[in-house]
């Protein structure tokens, strides 16, 4: 029988949903979660060039907190709940698709129509970043939480680093490739996709290292000391 990792709270009484408690904080994590997950989309739509050698696409930088808190959700309550909260914020990324397209759609003043212009230019090529995203984040977020649970068995639950590290590492080659694929090829050489998929890569992996990991620390230090 596959043995799965234990979630710490899984005994608290279900009605113990006042501040302070682990139901409150896997809330507050879920938000923070989707919501870095929808500015990460929406950031993407630009791309940043560095001396001409670099390139990457604004959301690079939100993304690996979002993947930090991923590994606090899988850590603290499991892969089980990290997967429902995985498919909660693709039902979000694909409403934020659907109702930004209504206000592209919708008539705009006639002195208002640089704004509607903008607007439309900028939210007309979300749906297909979300798309990117979407597949990438089903790849890499899914195989990370796994990953995490995995290692926290095979690691007896010692050396967190090693789960948020190890698993990102393996996450961001199926987030990174597919993302960069589908959101931008067409658009921009092909040297420049391959350059964006390797800086994409080692820029999230060197942020969830140095940031991301401390960051995880702190919050499921935090979250451990409210049970």
């Amino acid at each position: 029988m596959e043995k799965v990792s234990e979630n710490p709270l899984k005994n608290r009484n279900a009605a113990d949903t006042g501040p302070g408690t682990g139901r409150s904080a896997l809330m507050a994590v879920t938000a923070v979660f989707v919501t870095l997950y929808l500015t990460s989309n929406i950031m993407a739509v630009k791309v940043i060039s560095i001396f001409g050698l670099f390139y990457f696409d604004a959301g690079t930088l939100t993304f690996p907190f979002a993947y930090m808190l991923g590994d606090v959700l899988t850590e603290i309550w499991g892969y089980r709940i990290a997967r429902k909260v995985i498919w909660l914020t693709l039902l979000c990324n694909i409403l934020l698709v659907l109702f930004t397209m209504v206000g592209v759609w919708l008539p705009s003043p006639e002195y208002l129509s640089e704004t509607a212009d903008a607007y439309g230019h900028i939210f007309t090529y979300v749906p297909r970043i979300v798309l990117a995203s979407l597949a990438g984040f089903l790849f890499g977020e899914l195989s990370n939480a796994w990953l995490m649970d995995r290692i926290k068995v095979w690691t007896e639950g010692r050396w967190l680093w090693v789960r948020t590290i190890g698993s990102s590492a393996v996450a961001y080659i199926f987030d990174s490739v597919p993302f960069v694929l589908i959101a931008f090829a067409g658009t921009v050489p092909a040297r420049d996709l391959l350059l964006m998929i390797a800086f994409q890569y080692v820029s999230k992996l060197a942020i969830e290292a140095f940031f991301g990991t401390p960051m995880a620390y702190a919050v499921i230090g935090w979250i451990r000391r409210m049970k």
